[in-house]
């Protein structure tokens, strides 16, 4: 991703002294429009494989017209990208569970480099 290659050294340091989710908010900012385009054809080939469409449409239809009663929000009705949405989004929230856990217990930090970068917080 162009993000972690045009990555500068302050983006490195501000990533490192910053919060629980640092990395990930930086990650998130910069790559989510790439990884929404890398996911979606293969969203599209799995929904259309399986035929979604014409079961979600009319699902997706009747619930956005009920918002208006149970004043909840409506959802997109493409499905294509809602699914990438999600699937991005789901990423990015494992993802920065799993940097919350390498910040905070150094056993986590199963890798040389993951040791060494944030075993220097530790002191």
């Amino acid at each position: 991703l162009n993000a972690i290659k045009n990555m500068s050294i302050a983006d490195g340091f501000a990533i490192l002294k910053g919060g629980d989710n640092a990395a990930t908010n930086f990650l998130k900012e910069k790559t989510t429009s790439e990884l929404i385009a890398a996911f979606s054809p293969n969203v599209k080939s799995s929904i259309d494989k399986v035929e979604l469409t014409k079961y979600w449409e009319p699902l997706v239809s009747a619930y956005n017209t009920s918002t208006i009663f149970t004043g909840k929000a409506k959802v997109n009705a493409d499905l294509e990208k809602y699914v990438t949405n999600k699937a991005v989004s789901g990423l990015f929230t494992l993802m920065a569970a799993e940097e919350n856990k390498i910040r905070k217990d150094p056993v986590a930090r199963v890798t040389d480099v993951l040791k060494k970068v944030f075993g220097s917080l530790d002191k």
